[in-house]
């Protein structure tokens, strides 16, 4: 294929030389007349290993080559956009780049009636695509630009010092486009490399590189401040780390990562607390631990919204759910508690199903943990057998047992083990 790279920064300079290893033919386009040079000599403006030979190679066999001014695109396959997008004070990104790349590359497309595919690898936020870069080329090449020019998001994963590496052995590869439908470009742009393949929409695309990095900020983050609480205790931080990272199960895993509920049980909140406070005993300062009660309580807040937005105060809800786990009666601090009693509070008329919980049964700390905040508890609860679809508004689901239920199609679910 024929490759038009825009912007040899970082991102843009090793895709030009790993495309250009791969056989592909690669022009790289920079307002940066010493980058543009530097490529032209066969040298790396960067300085990062492997890429420099990339390059040379690719000069030498003719397949790479640099710029200041985008070519004609008539017999181009692709565009590859990699801009900067520098943070504004407010966290922003300056979007600048972006919308004269689009702009020039419109202009440029508008010469030709050649399908074109347009690639973002630019990080930005969700909705760019849609609401910035589909309206310039839409004033630029016409209302009907989509039938001939394909705009795709494609996010990069490479790390400084292992770039070469990760470009070819990617952990994922995430390929957005309008619907999410197959783009044959792509799929030719990315042969011989070995990874997953996600074929989302454009804004799941988009969203992706935000949610790996703040991720890796947090790990970072977290590993740090558990260092400064061990410090403090005379505790062997590397020890620890090696029995936490030995948990493949629960710790290094996919658990726990899935947007859905807030937390909640016998466990979590508890000794979260008390890592706060071990941390204060200590004059440790732990600021992301301090944030996780704060965060859960706002997420809470956030599954009453959506289910007050479903139905206006004094509609009949059903909440399947009750306990913080499907299978199990603990009731301590489930965040399925605290929302059957703000609803309750808010004027809906509530009953329960959750065939786990029998008030007969509860003892200890449970029972007067849900006396204290249920205490009509017993009047709430029903059975699978008394359950009555007809008789509600709408349902709640807060765990698997909404598969005990035959509800009917047209009954209002909201699934709160999701974020949609």
């Amino acid at each position: 294929m024929k490759a038009v790279i825009i912007g040899l920064g970082y991102v843009g300079v090793t895709a030009a030389a790993c495309l250009s290893a791969q056989r592909h033919t690669v022009i790289g386009v920079d307002i940066n007349e010493q980058k543009v040079a530097s490529i032209n000599d066969g040298r790396s403006p960067i300085v990062e290993e492997g890429v420099e030979a990339l390059i040379s190679e690719g000069r030498a066999s003719g397949r790479l080559s640099a710029s200041s001014v985008i070519p004609p695109l008539d017999d181009v396959d692709i565009v590859i956009v990699c801009v900067g997008t520098p943070s504004a004070v407010d966290g922003s990104h300056n979007m600048g780049h972006i919308a004269e790349s689009a702009r020039q590359i419109a202009h440029s497309a508008a010469r030709t009636t050649a399908p074109l595919t347009v690639a973002f690898r630019s990080t930005f936020r969700p909705g760019t695509t849609q609401e910035l870069i589909a309206p310039i080329f839409r004033d630029v090449v016409g209302p009907d630009f989509a039938d001939r020019i394909e705009l795709v998001y494609n996010p990069e994963f490479l790390r400084e010092s292992s770039a070469v590496h990760d470009y070819f052995h990617p952990p994922k590869i995430v390929i957005g486009t309008e619907g999410g439908v197959h783009s044959e470009t792509m799929a030719r742009l990315h042969e011989g490399i070995e990874a997953p393949v996600f074929e989302v929409g454009i804004r799941e695309a988009e969203i992706t590189k935000f949610i790996d990095n703040s991720w890796h900020a947090t790990k970072v983050a977290f590993a740090n401040e558990v260092g400064r609480i061990c410090a403090a205790y005379d505790v062997d931080a590397s020890v620890a780390h090696a029995i936490f990272v030995a948990d493949t199960k629960l710790n290094i895993s996919a658990y726990y990562t899935r947007p859905g509920g807030a937390f909640g049980g016998s466990c979590l909140p508890k000794d979260v607390r008390a890592m706060q406070y071990i941390a204060r005993a200590a004059d440790v300062k732990v600021e992301l631990l301090d944030s996780l009660l704060t965060s859960n309580e706002s997420h809470k807040s956030f599954q009453l919204a959506r289910v007050t937005a479903a139905a206006p105060a004094g509609a009949r809800v059903l909440v399947v759910g009750l306990a913080f786990k499907p299978g199990t009666d603990d009731m301590r601090e489930s965040p399925h508690v605290a929302l059957v009693a703000q609803l309750i509070e808010h004027g809906y008329r509530v009953r329960i199903y959750d065939p786990a919980v029998r008030t007969s049964a509860l003892i200890g700390q449970n029972l007067g943990y849900i006396l204290s905040q249920l205490p009509a508890l017993h009047e709430l609860l029903i059975s699978a057998e008394d359950v009555d679809a007809d008789q509600y508004d709408l349902v709640v689901c807060n765990n698997a047992h909404i598969a005990d239920l035959e509800l009917p199609e047209a009954l209002p679910v909201i699934d709160l083990r999701r974020v949609r």
